[in-house]
């Protein structure tokens, strides 16, 4: 296949008359049951017709991605929900009220038009409304309603630039809408509003205590930050292992001394023994560190900058084909919540927990 690759940058909500012929073209796409590529102000979307059962196959086969992970529905205007979930509570509209456009999803009961090759099987199905312009502007171009994951292979780092999404794309859909860099660079939060009281299934921009404000109590799903369980995901990006570079990946807790003479000591054997070896640190520590490849996230202090560089750095690991990976570990609280829930995704739960210059 021959994919076609566009930029669409745009001034705010505003597009060139040649941008706007692209965003028709790819419109035509999608309603033709064709995929394409587009940035989000998370991460970059592989979109397809929501309610076009054969959209969804091509979805999972382009990214090599289980039939049973659920896909989200990506709509324009808080009242298209009414027409993909068959029932909408009175919570749902007071969070699209106070978090849409925005990095919230929803899961609500599934409408019966909307494709169970869409919902992995389920009968909820997981809504969002992006507020990034261009994703905005080509959901209305394709009709409305588009299913989309993350554009990346499965189980790779999800790509927050265009580039990604062309070396794991290219060829394997019908466009890639170049858009610039993601803004926040984690995949929405996800909470399912099926259950009483709302839980939080994968946590994101928008943390546990914002959707508190709104709604009062909102709990957390256990496998966010331990090991999955074998049930079926209820969500994307719950059951299966994601966002994993290739390297093998490490996350290290203790204090900050602890944990790079660790860290350090590990990477000194694995290069001996002929890895290359990368460390995820901070401002605060990226001195400290002995490695072939030593990355910051940023500062502490800025967990939004910790979050948009995450995947960006799993991804140029790939690019220096790194082999061990070391990592710092994060706050779980607010974004950091998030943050590490990607993390321990990315390591296959690989955690170890430093006390008192011991492992355990």
């Amino acid at each position: 296949m021959n994919t076609k690759i566009v930029t669409i940058q745009g001034q705010g909500d505003a597009f060139s008359d040649e941008e706007e012929r692209a965003l028709q073209e790819a419109g035509e796409i999608l309603r033709g049951g064709g995929l394409v590529a587009f940035p989000t102000e998370t991460v970059y979307g592989l979109g397809g017709d929501a309610f076009n059962p054969a959209s969804a196959r091509k979805i999972y086969a382009a990214k090599g991605r289980p039939s049973d992970n659920p896909l989200i529905v990506h709509i324009a205007r808080l009242e298209d929900m009414d027409r993909v979930a068959g029932q909408v509570p009175e919570a749902a509209r007071q969070l699209g009220r106070a978090f849409w456009p925005g990095p919230l999803t929803m899961v609500l009961p599934r409408a019966r038009n909307v494709p169970v090759e869409i919902t992995g099987g389920l009968e909820t199905v997981a809504v969002r409304m992006p507020s990034h312009p261009v994703a905005r502007s080509l959901i209305a171009c394709g009709g409305g309603y588009i299913a989309a994951p993350s554009a990346n292979l499965s189980g790779r780092p999800s790509p927050t630039s265009a580039r990604y999404v062309i070396e794991d794309m290219d060829g394997r859909i019908d466009m890639i809408i170049d858009g610039g860099d993601g803004e926040i660079g984690l995949e929405s939060t996800i909470v399912d509003l099926t259950v009483d009281p709302p839980q939080i299934l994968r946590p994101g921009f928008i943390t546990q205590e914002m959707l508190a404000e709104v709604l009062g109590r909102v709990s957390l799903d256990r496998t966010v930050l331990d090991a999955d369980s074998g049930q079926a995901p209820r969500a994307p990006g719950m059951k299966y292992r994601h966002y994993a570079p290739r390297g093998e990946m490490t996350i290290v807790s203790g204090q900050t001394a602890e944990v790079t003479a660790y860290v350090n000591a590990h990477a000194a054997q694995d290069c001996a023994q002929g890895h290359k070896v990368g460390v995820i640190g901070t401002d605060e520590t990226l001195p400290e560190y002995r490695a072939d490849l030593v990355c910051s996230l940023g500062s502490r202090r800025d967990e939004e900058s910790i979050a948009r560089h995450l995947y960006g750095i799993l991804r140029r690991f790939d690019d220096e084909q790194v082999t061990r990976i070391y990592s710092e570990c994060f706050d779980t609280m607010g974004l950091g919540q998030a943050i590490m829930n990607r993390l321990l995704k990315a390591a296959g739960h690989r955690l170890v927990v430093l006390s008192g210059n011991r492992e355990r």
